[in-house]
């Protein structure tokens, strides 16, 4: 009996810290997906790097990040309205017209998102996983002078990890 104890609480100590570990990497591998459940409310709906990729001219698309990022790279032809809706400062788009928003991830842009849809846009959508799943699925992004370009402003240390492919910008 005191044998079988003993191993019991062997296997214990030894289990323990490699399910931790695991746990640790699974939490490191689910990325964005579980970083929007957890921060996003869903209140504007989203659409895929994909199905933008595919009907990209039926959008308006707007970059919902920091000047210096914007600067750094955004989407071809991307409009830069900032991390704050200001009707003043607002570039004339049809409310009617199909939006989408973007930032690092799709946390800031949903927020931007909600201030249009309070202002009357009838088909706001948030780019799901914003411009780090446009550059992770391989699709072109371009720098101020709009030429293609590897360098991805990833807002700080803390998000730089969501980000897979290109060069890292602090």
């Amino acid at each position: 009996m005191m044998n079988k104890l003993f191993y019991l609480i062997v296997i214990l100590l030894v289990a323990m810290p490699i399910s931790g570990i695991a746990q640790e990497k699974e939490s490191q591998e689910k990325g964005i997906p579980e970083l929007l459940k957890s921060y996003n409310r869903r209140t504007v709906p989203y659409v895929t790097v994909q199905t933008l990729k595919m009907e990209y001219d039926d959008y308006i698309i707007l970059d919902t990040r920091k000047k210096e990022e914007y600067k750094v790279s955004h989407l071809p032809n991307a409009i830069w309205v900032g991390e704050k809706y200001n009707p003043e400062n607002f570039p004339e788009i049809n409310k009617e017209d199909k939006v989408v928003v973007y930032c690092s991830v799709g946390i800031r842009s949903e927020s931007f998102g909600e201030d249009l849809q309070k202002n009357g846009f009838e088909k706001v959508y948030n780019l799901y996983g914003s411009i780090f799943s446009w550059k992770d699925a391989g699709y072109q992004i371009v720098d101020a002078e709009n030429k293609p370009t590897e360098k991805v402003h990833v807002f700080g240390k803390t998000w730089a990890k969501y980000l897979k492919t290109g060069e890292k910008v602090y």
